[in-house]
């Protein structure tokens, strides 16, 4: 996965006044967990502009003055309610040999032949939480939906991988075509006509069919 290199300055202070002196110039007030104790630190409110508003997944490289680099991922982040400035953010310190818990976003690609059909797709779910070592997370999961008709779906159970646990349930849908009032898929019209036409054939030879078993 991408990292993105954050410089920051170990905060000696953590009261509100030294917290709200620090918005006031432009910097995030942050706490980054994990380690023997919390590290408080800040750093400049632009330094956090591909973390956090683009689509895709980063760690953070946190680079502080002292020399220490600290790889961590974004954990909770807190926004003003009118401004959207960022309040105050969350990291957690990654380790090499422990397992970390991530949301990855879902990248699709290929046309769906159930859409050309006329139907919607439903994208159910455009981020996944995954669970896997820091060097194994994926910078986004890759869905095919060339295959995918009317009616169709792509559950979480077609995307394990050994590299990630994937923390949904394997039935959980990801992606689905559903069918729209106009739309026709050639196939179904197809087996539709066969099944009316053997059903025509029986019923004009007389054809029954057997009746149910009772049961007690």
């Amino acid at each position: 996965m991408k990292s993105i290199t954050i410089k920051g300055s170990q905060r000696e202070s953590v009261g509100k006044v030294s917290t709200k002196a620090l918005r006031n110039a432009g910097k995030v007030p942050c706490v980054l967990y994990g380690g023997d104790k919390p590290l408080h630190f800040s750093a400049d409110e632009l330094a956090f502009r591909h973390l956090v508003y683009t689509p895709n997944a980063y760690t953070a490289v946190i680079e502080l003055e002292d020399g220490q680099k600290l790889k961590a991922v974004l954990q909770d982040i807190q926004f003003h309610p009118v401004t959207d400035k960022i309040l105050h953010i969350d990291f957690y310190q990654l380790f090499s040999d422990k397992p970390v818990t991530m949301n990855i976003p879902i990248r699709l690609e290929g046309t769906s032949p159930g859409v050309l059909n006329g139907g919607r797709l439903l994208f159910r779910k455009r981020k996944l939480s995954i669970k896997a070592l820091p060097d194994l997370l994926p910078d986004f999961i890759t869905i095919d939906i060339s295959k995918l008709k009317i009616g169709g779906t792509i559950p979480v159970e077609t995307l394990l991988n050994d590299d990630y646990t994937i923390l949904h349930p394997d039935s959980t849908a990801v992606v689905q075509v559903k069918a729209s009032r106009t739309s026709v898929d050639d196939e179904e019209e197809e087996e539709e006509e066969i099944e009316g036409a053997e059903g025509a054939e029986g019923t004009a030879e007389g054809t029954e069919a057997p009746a149910a078993e009772a049961t007690e």
